[in-house]
């Protein structure tokens, strides 16, 4: 189990950094701090600041296409009058289905600048779960990208929109300069943008801080998709937070996302960074290890946006002379496990990983400030860690009703405090939205964000990530963290990805561990008892899995998350005959292959755990 630690020393020697990044920190510490929710610092603003400060500089690089700050600019404020001139006001609402594009970027900011919030919708909803992400903002319009046309088709009478023509359409192209031809029932989008003004627009109530700018939603691994707003509040604070305070980014950085701009860390923390350098941001419509180097190389990146998974893949691509041939020297995200972040770096020479936490509802955010290994860094707001039950996003309550601190060094439970300068968004739903919110934790009136995170503190006020709240498992009277098991499977250099989580038997208490894995080498025969061996090594006896499914690929979210709840309700069931189960049996030594008979046995209680 990982032993990291950061101390006084650790952060001593990360000073010299630290002192050179004193202007960029700063202004950084500005930005994050400002707490007047009317004061007129949007994400327009950031647009138009970036317009005027490096006009002929790239915004956005796609393809073949760049686009400069001051065509950006202009892009947006023609978007913005269309929909003004469309009757949207303050306060409304457009639901976006588009992959990776400019347009995309371009919406948001064109909506932004006259309060007009865009849903960002998961491009790969559709059907009852995408008619119910869009009923949930109510918006008046909905863009569709050609790319994803079926989608919209396939919902079109389901969804109510209050709006004469509420059907947009942007071909799979350069719109900019090539229009293409909407289908019936739509409006083409680009055209009538192209025949708005130019200037930026002006309101007789402008848009303030506090505004609404996005919706994002929760991936939906658990249940239906819940929304989240996100104010121009936390672009300035990825502004500050992240482009500033962690990646010190300057006009000719280039920040390389493959990563959906649906969701948060694309969206808020990538290309808020980007805002903050008058950087260049890079897209690419779907993530690719095989090309992930190549497009560094051709857009001269220096930076890049991450998830675990993301580095896992890239890692597991054959070594190459050419891992080092590249400009990329920052990485910003979040889920960079431990068991990699070292090799990582060393592999392909990474000098600064800004691993980060924040969710997109919450009210708290740690950022790695001072570049320490295996941390999510520290936060100024305010927070506790607290005692909690076992497998429930619930805190313990004393009989006072009160929470508790856990010691230093001890997992817990991670809290937020809901106060005027640390606000909570929430959801677009109150009852979980509510939910959400611990009161009277340590005292009358208080009120706390409950993250469903648990966290350990590893020294000088810095936090590492331990597990999501329902990830952890009692088995044989002993709490197994699925994280830390993960790390150890990581290391036995047998599998390219495993994920663990505990699974019911009938008859027994508790959840026996189970692990499904993609092999490192998926052509030859996967060894099973080698397996066994490394982790009777390296784990206690009652967090070696039960049940190891061997697999060929294991299916995540448009986020690069896990379908945890699917998986789990698969258990060690032999319903995939393309996959191989086994179980650690009672008295043996060894991992033996699942039949048909035997888990008839376990289910009748005929093996007994």
């Amino acid at each position: 189990m990982s032993q990291d630690n950061v101390t006084a020393r650790d952060l001593m020697r990360s000073l010299p950094g630290v002192l050179r990044r004193f202007p960029f920190i700063a202004r950084g510490l500005y930005y994050y701090a400002v707490k007047d929710d009317k004061k007129e610092l949007t994400l327009g603003k950031l647009v138009e600041r970036n317009a005027s400060k490096y006009p002929n500089r790239p915004a956005i690089l796609c393809d073949d296409q760049t686009i400069t700050w001051q065509e950006f600019d202009v892009w947006s404020n023609r978007i913005a009058h269309y929909l003004k001139d469309q009757g949207l006001v303050k306060g409304d609402a457009i639901a976006v289905l588009l992959d990776n594009r400019p347009e995309l970027l371009a919406l948001v900011a064109g909506a932004g600048k006259v309060g007009v919030a865009c849903a960002m919708l998961n491009t790969s909803q559709k059907g009852k779960v995408l008619t119910h992400s869009i009923t949930l903002i109510e918006p008046k319009m909905l863009v569709v990208g050609e790319e994803l046309l079926e989608h919209a088709e396939g919902i079109r009478k389901e969804i109510d929109l209050k709006h004469s023509t509420p059907f947009l359409y942007l071909a799979d192209t350069n719109t900019l300069n090539i229009y293409g031809d909407a289908p019936e029932g739509y409006v083409n989008l680009a055209q009538e943008v192209s025949r708005c003004p130019s200037a930026r627009p002006t309101l007789s109530n402008p848009v303030v801080m506090g505004d609404t700018v996005v919706y994002l939603y929760t991936s939906g691994t658990t249940g239906l998709p819940k929304a989240a707003p996100g104010s121009h509040r936390k672009f300035i604070r990825a502004y500050g937070g992240f482009g500033m305070l962690s990646l010190a980014m300057e006009p000719e950085d280039v920040l390389y996302c493959t990563l959906p701009l649906y969701h948060g860390t694309a969206l808020l923390v990538c290309w808020g960074s980007v805002l903050a350098g008058g950087s260049a941001i890079a897209l690419r419509r779907k993530f690719s290890a095989s090309a992930f180097w190549d497009d560094v190389r051709r857009y001269k990146a220096t930076t890049f946006g991450y998830v675990g998974e993301l580095c896992r893949y890239l890692l597991n691509q054959p070594t190459s002379d050419q891992d080092r041939n590249h400009s990329l020297t920052k990485m910003i995200g979040n889920g960079l496990r431990p068991s990699i972040w070292k090799e990582f770096k060393e592999r392909f020479g990474i000098e600064t990983v800004a691993e980060l936490y924040a969710s997109s509802e919450g009210n708290i955010g740690f950022s790695n400030f001072f570049n320490m290994d295996n941390t999510v860094g520290f936060s100024t707001a305010p927070y506790k860690l607290v005692k909690y039950h076992e497998g429930t996003r619930d805190p313990i309550r004393t009989e006072k009703g009160r929470l508790e601190e856990v010691e230093k060094g001890e997992p817990g439970l991670l809290i937020g405090e809901i106060t005027k300068k640390w606000a909570f968004e929430g959801y677009t739903q109150k009852e979980a939205t509510e939910k959400s919110i611990l009161r009277d934790a340590f005292k009358n009136g208080d009120a706390w964000f409950n993250t469903g995170d648990v966290l350990k503190e590893i020294g000088c006020r810095h936090l590492q990530f331990v597990d999501r709240m329902g990830d952890t498992f009692r088995w044989k009277g002993e709490n197994v963290s699925t994280t830390e098991v993960e790390n150890i499977i990581d290391g036995s250099g047998m599998v390219q990805e495993a994920i663990v989580y505990g699974v019911e038997i009938p008859n027994t208490n508790g959840k026996a561990g189970m692990v499904t894995l993609v092999p490192q080498n998926p052509e030859a025969d996967f060894d099973v008892d080698r397996l066994f061996a490394y982790l009777s090594d390296n784990l206690p006896a009652y967090a070696v899995p039960v049940f190891v499914r061997v697999t060929h690929a294991i299916e995540k979210t448009g986020t690069f998350k896990y379908r945890k709840v699917d998986i789990q309700k698969l258990g060690y069931s032999l319903d995939r005959p393309h996959e191989e189960v086994y179980a650690w049996l009672p008295g043996t030594s060894g991992y033996t292959r699942l039949t048909p008979k035997l888990v008839s046995d376990i289910d009748s209680g005929g093996v007994r755990f």
